[in-house]
């Protein structure tokens, strides 16, 4: 198939200053003299970025890496990933019409998008939000029929859904992906037969949909605030762009460690004769101790909590309904305070994963 750049094309792209930095750390993941390697990243960066690769984001790119334009244009050209002509301003929608959701109904979801937003595929709806196609195997056949928006996956669609979908994205809502019928996951659609011992203790969504849930961005454009701007060594990159804070070592460390999770040898030699404890039984459980909590944000209002990487809209209102409005509270929070807050947050161990405290700290010292 022909791939030829739109007709229209903006003046100028420039990356986010955020993105920026992100672009600079990819770059540094390869030897010197092979910056070339990091091509797809970064035009996937700037199609996110945008919502579709225009001419100046794909030749900025190449002159980012040191690249000839016609290398650059001949990548984003070949890849179907690549939308080379403007999407909707809120969402781009693919239907997958691959065998098994072809069978269990992909007709039906291309007719609703011919009907609510354009006749062809790639074509603009009326007022400028949504544009469509149909895409092969997106490997989802487990919950056909299924389509592709922004950057999630909803499942187990009808033609009645599926337009609803489309209704509620209009009106402003992020609807929360994975199956749209109810079912859990790729489970049975009648339920589970077997290996039904924790069901009751699971998440209400899986780990995919509830960190989609979270941090609230299915449907937005990445600007580079959403995602820690790692290098795969921990290191951040880019002019002014600060270390990633040290982790807090261990209390009680015991000086000649087993292994890298700091439990000593004759702690191990006694654990390993012991019954292995449980998830809900921990090795070193640590009694759990409220921080203190606020009935209201102070004067001059909340912080954003939701520049803790890890802390999306809708995990910051949770901590507001318990009380946390300010960097300081969650920078004074100790092993104890952790522990009250993990077990009452549905994803467990987020806390110390994403360093909250000494982000937080941060934080809180910039004011």
């Amino acid at each position: 198939m022909l791939r030829r750049l739109h007709p229209e094309q903006p003046d100028h792209f420039a990356f986010t200053p955020a993105n920026q930095a992100w672009a600079e750390a990819q770059i540094t993941k390869y030897p010197e003299g092979r910056a070339a390697s990091a091509i797809i990243p970064l035009l996937w960066r700037a199609q996110e970025q945008e919502g579709w690769l225009t001419r100046p984001a794909i030749e900025a790119v190449a002159d980012m890496l040191g690249l000839a334009h016609i290398r650059a244009l001949e990548v984003a050209t070949f890849y179907f990933m690549f939308q080379l002509q403007p999407v909707g301003s809120l969402a781009h929608i693919q239907i997958c019409g691959t065998t098994s959701c072809m069978i269990c109904g992909a007709e039906d979801l291309v007719a609703v998008a011919k009907d609510k937003i354009a006749k062809q595929p790639h074509e603009l709806s009326a007022d400028g939000k949504f544009s469509w196609e149909e895409v092969e195997c997106l490997g989802a056949c487990a919950n056909a029929p299924m389509a592709q928006i922004g950057k999630d996956y909803y499942e187990d669609l009808t033609a009645e859904s599926f337009g609803a979908l489309i209704d509620r994205i209009a009106a402003g809502e992020v609807p929360t992906p994975g199956p749209q019928n109810g079912r859990y996951a790729s489970e049975p659609a009648g339920g589970l037969t077997a290996l039904k011992a924790h069901e009751a203790d699971r998440d209400a969504l899986n780990a995919s949909a509830r960190l989609a849930t979270d941090i609230g961005d299915s449907i937005k454009r990445i600007d580079g605030t959403e995602v820690p701007l790692l290098a795969p060594w921990g290191r951040q990159s880019g002019a002014g762009v600060p270390e990633v804070p040290e982790r807090p070592k261990p209390a009680n460390r015991a000086k000649a460690p087993a292994d890298n999770t700091g439990v000593a040898k004759a702690q191990a030699k006694a654990i390993s004769k012991a019954k292995p404890p449980s998830k809900r039984d921990p090795v070193d459980a640590v009694e759990e101790q409220a921080p203190e909590q606020l009935k209201a944000a102070r004067a001059g209002g909340a912080d954003d909590l939701k520049r803790i990487s890890g802390v999306g809209p809708k995990l910051e209102g949770v901590l507001n309904d318990m009380g946390f409005y300010h960097f300081d509270q969650i920078a004074a929070w100790g092993p104890s305070e952790v522990a009250w807050v993990d077990a009452r947050l549905k994803f467990k161990g987020r806390i110390e994963r994403d360093n909250w405290i000494a982000q937080a700290s941060e934080l809180a010292r910039e004011g």
